[in-house]
């Protein structure tokens, strides 16, 4: 018992002490800021398929039942010089960029939940350095992991396939000019933590805005990326990104990838096209098109058994606003392939088309 009061006492005295400090911290701890989301899903696979998977996609997996895609929590302090963002993420999604089993192969660990965590610098240089130190979302793509950052619910072959997710390093990023940004990546390699091997990956993004409504973004990636002790070349792959308001209500955007890697002496490549387009029909509500073509000869990124493997698809998306902060989304897509992609009722791979509708929500807060 007296034990019990002499803890009381202690917190009691800690918390009085610390009221002081507080008080005083009062206007640093209000320059943080936080958010959050929540995005729930079901989707209804046409093929029916025996395993109760979507085929060839990476997020929306689950096949005739509700799914947790993603939960998240961030907390952000604006460079004023220096700042920081850390994201904090669950659920399917969340496991499959980390690559945590059944999509993937890594254990779980300290940093299996932070989607980002690092500390930005703002240096007085010119108009501005940037350096920002830790592990971050890639540069590459035009399509992001929250769904709501997104035109359409699900995402392409392009963000699933060509490109990486996440990397741990530093990026330096300077404003040439009021319609230019150059940005230098400097990384331990794609979708890891620790580097596997001794070489370094670097990145670039160039951004220049033509004008008010057009956008142009370059951005590439270089790096060996298989484990020491592997005869292989550098991973390399170009990312081109054109957005374009054409008007009040209508934009539009085109998203191309080439990359390829040298593994074992034979040269492995993939490159694909994804066209997008947006329309609003009212304050409330939008809808969204994407047709897209992903040409994996190798079947080096997608694991496709057949030859010249070329995937296509096509995804039309309705998006009301219910609320202020909650998203609803019906989505009809369907997936192409030249060869046996997907699977079939009996669960066998057969299919080669895929035809899903999805209905999605989005919270945040």
């Amino acid at each position: 018992m007296i034990t019990k009061i002499y803890t009381v006492a202690l917190v009691a005295a800690a918390v009085f002490c610390s009221a002081d400090a507080f008080a005083a911290d009062s206007t640093a701890a209000s320059s943080i800021s936080w958010s959050g989301m929540v995005d729930v899903y079901y989707s209804k696979n046409f093929n029916d398929p025996l395993t109760q998977t979507n085929q060839m996609r990476n997020f929306d997996v689950y096949d005739n039942q509700f799914g947790l895609s993603l939960a998240k929590v961030t907390l952000q302090k604006q460079a004023s010089p220096v700042g920081f963002r850390i994201d904090m993420a669950f659920g399917t999604t969340n496991d499959l960029v980390q690559g945590i089993a059944p999509f993937g192969g890594n254990s779980f660990s300290t940093l299996s939940n932070v989607e980002q965590a690092y500390l930005t610098a703002v240096l007085p240089i010119g108009s501005g350095l940037t350096v920002d130190l830790g592990k971050f979302v890639t540069h590459m793509g035009y399509e992001v992991i929250e769904s709501n950052g997104n035109w359409n619910y699900t995402r392409s072959f392009l963000f699933a396939y060509a490109i990486p997710f996440y990397h741990m390093g530093m990026r330096i990023t300077y404003p040439f000019a009021s319609n230019f940004t150059a940005t230098l990546h400097i990384l331990n390699g794609w979708n890891e933590v620790v580097d596997n091997n001794k070489s370094k990956t670097l990145g670039l993004t160039l951004n220049y805005a033509p004008t008010s409504s057009t956008d142009l973004v370059l951005n590439g990636i270089s790096g060996f990326e298989q484990a020491l002790g592997t005869q292989y070349g550098k991973k390399n792959v170009l990312d081109f990104i054109l957005t374009e308001q054409l008007g009040p209500d209508l934009s539009v955007a085109l998203n191309a990838d080439y990359g390829e890697e040298r593994v074992s002496g034979f040269l492995d490549s993939w490159k694909g096209v994804a066209v997008y387009g947006k329309y609003s029909l009212s304050a409330k509500s939008d809808v969204a098109l994407r047709g897209e073509v992903y040409y994996d000869p190798y079947g080096y990124t997608t694991g496709a058994g057949f030859a010249k493997a070329t995937f296509k698809e096509i995804t039309l998306t309705y998006e009301y606003d219910l609320f202020a902060n909650l998203v609803l989304r019906g989505e009809f897509r369907n997936d192409f392939a030249n060869g046996p992609a997907f699977i079939s009722s009996e669960g066998t791979l057969t299919k080669t088309s895929q035809p899903t509708f999805l209905i999605g929500a989005v919270a945040t807060f």
